[in-house]
């Protein structure tokens, strides 16, 4: 593992979620944070950027129950800042426990999904400086295509302006605060910005170039190995 990026001393104690409890139904059933990419479970390429960065004080990674007991050895190695919980039945719940197994003088919560091997640096370091400065901090990129709303058999009622529309992607950085009162209130959503927008929060997106895949297909394996040997020169 790479050496801490240092950032002075003024620096924001942060901590750092990554839900890892999925059951990878769209892949057959195998497990998303062990799978390979260049020779490593996604998993390690996902915390890698965050190990990186010195303001981290705390990650905390939930499992599958029989993941925690049964094949995590490696994952304490990688760094002693690393703790695993058990996940829940969504990934709300599997937020919620690793968000109560983080100390509590934090001054920022990163999220991150297990699945989203490609983060880089730059972009969990703008994240955290945003949320630093109070602002919840979403990264993603613009939406691209035409995009359709249709009702229960397929049928089209609008296009949607996608000059407005973006696709929302972890890592999601919050003040500590905020998060954790978001999380007191038992909603659940596909994202953990949407917990926060009924707050009124500040959230703002921070594209992330688009190379920011979630591996959630078969497919996906090949494309993340293609961006990553384009973002290592490897071509």
């Amino acid at each position: 593992m790479s050496a801490p990026q240092d950032h002075g001393e003024a620096s924001p104690h942060v901590g750092v979620v990554v839900p890892a409890a999925g059951s990878g139904t769209r892949m057959g059933g195998t497990r998303k944070p062990f799978l390979e990419l260049d020779g490593e479970p996604l998993l390690v390429h996902a915390l890698r950027p965050f190990l990186r960065d010195d303001r981290v004080v705390s990650v905390v990674v939930s499992l599958a129950p029989q993941d925690v007991d049964e094949i995590t050895d490696w994952i304490r190695r990688l760094d002693d800042r690393i703790k695993l919980v058990k996940g829940g039945v969504n990934r709300t719940e599997s937020v919620r426990n690793a968000v109560s197994a983080l100390p509590t003088n934090l001054d920022v919560i990163a999220i991150h999904d297990a699945a989203r091997p490609l983060v880089t640096s730059a972009i969990v370091g703008e994240c955290i400086d945003l949320a630093n400065a109070g602002v919840c901090a979403v990264s993603g990129c613009p939406v691209i295509d035409t995009i359709k709303r249709v009702d229960e058999e397929f049928q089209v009622l609008e296009t949607a302006d996608r000059n407005v529309l973006w696709h929302a992607h972890t890592p999601q950085v919050f003040p500590a605060d905020l998060l954790l009162q978001a999380y007191e209130n038992g909603e659940v959503g596909t994202d953990d910005a949407v917990l926060l927008e009924s707050f009124g929060a500040c959230l703002q997106m921070v594209d992330d170039g688009g190379t920011n895949i979630k591996v959630t297909r078969p497919a996906d394996l090949m494309i993340a190995q293609a961006i990553l040997r384009l973002q290592c020169g490897d071509v």
